[in-house]
C-alpha cells in the first residue's frame, strides 16, 4: 500500500487534534466520559474510530491478498484470489467513504447552523421514512374500470 494511503488517517487525526486542541486519545476519553458536552467532538470521534476500523481491516485484507499471490501462478479469473482483490478494492471504498464523511464534518462550514444540518443527517438520528409505508386507501388500488370492459 502506498505511503499516501495510509497517512489518509495520520492527516485526518491531526487535523481533529489541531480542531479540538488535544491529543486523539484524550478526546475519545472526553467523549466516553461525557457523550452529550459536546456533539461534534462526539461525531468526529465516532467517525475516525470507524475510519481506524476500516483502515485495520483494509491492511488486514491487503495482506490476505499478498500472501495469496506470492503463492500463486498465472491468471485471477477463476479463483478466491480474485475474491481477495475484491475485498481489498471494497475495503478502500469503506475507508474512503469514512473519511469523506470526517473531512466534511471537519469542514469549515462544520460549526452553527451547518453544523448541526450535517449532524442530524450522520447522527444515526430517526426521523421517519422519506416514503410513505401506509398501505393507501383501496380505492387507489383498483384500477378505473375500462369502457366496454367487462368484470
Amino acid at each position: 500500500m502506498s505511503d499516501d494511503m495510509e497517512d489518509v488517517v495520520g492527516v485526518l487525526t491531526e487535523q481533529i487534534e489541531r480542531r479540538f486542541a488535544t491529543s486523539m486519545d484524550k478526546l475519545t476519553a472526553a467523549v466516553a466520559k461525557a457523550p452529550n458536552a459536546n456533539r461534534d467532538a462526539t461525531g468526529v470521534v465516532q467517525w475516525h474510530g470507524l475510519l481506524v476500523a476500516s483502515q485495520a481491516a483494509l491492511q488486514q485484507a491487503e495482506d490476505d491478498l499478498l500472501a495469496a499471490l506470492e503463492t500463486r501462478t498465472g491468471e485471477l479469473a477463476d479463483d478466491p484470489t480474485l475474491a481477495l482483490a475484491h475485498r481489498v478494492n471494497t475495503a478502500v471504498t469503506v475507508r474512503d467513504g469514512r473519511a469523506m464523511v470526517l473531512r466534511w464534518l471537519l469542514g469549515p462550514d462544520a460549526q452553527g447552523d451547518r453544523a448541526a444540518e450535517r449532524r442530524a443527517r450522520f447522527s444515526g438520528a430517526q426521523r421517519g421514512p422519506a416514503v410513505s409505508t401506509t398501505m393507501p386507501a383501496r380505492s387507489a388500488m383498483r384500477p378505473a374500470p375500462q369502457r366496454g370492459a367487462r368484470r
